[in-house]
């Protein structure tokens, strides 16, 4: 599994439409299968959200902060 290319992937489906961003927000899991078909692990999961959130961050501030909310969420799911 390429996570670069889901990383990208994610990101051109994302810009520019608030309502994915916030069902990104909420379950990124299901999102992310829903829009590449792929089911990914924890840790894949993390390196998708953080890759997906620090590319927003260069155009998307409420995305960027969302997606911090995110990974804050997943650290304290996996104690990390």
């Amino acid at each position: 599994m390429d996570i670069q290319k889901i990383i990208s992937d994610m990101v051109s489906k994302l810009t520019g439409h608030s309502d994915l961003i916030k069902q990104f927000t909420s379950d990124p899991g299901a999102l992310i299968k829903k829009l590449t078909g792929f089911d990914v692990n924890a840790d894949q999961l993390k390196e998708i959200v953080a890759g997906v959130t620090k590319m927003l961050g260069n155009g998307a501030g409420e995305a960027v902060e969302q997606g911090k909310g995110i990974l804050n969420k997943l650290k304290s799911l996996f104690g990390k």
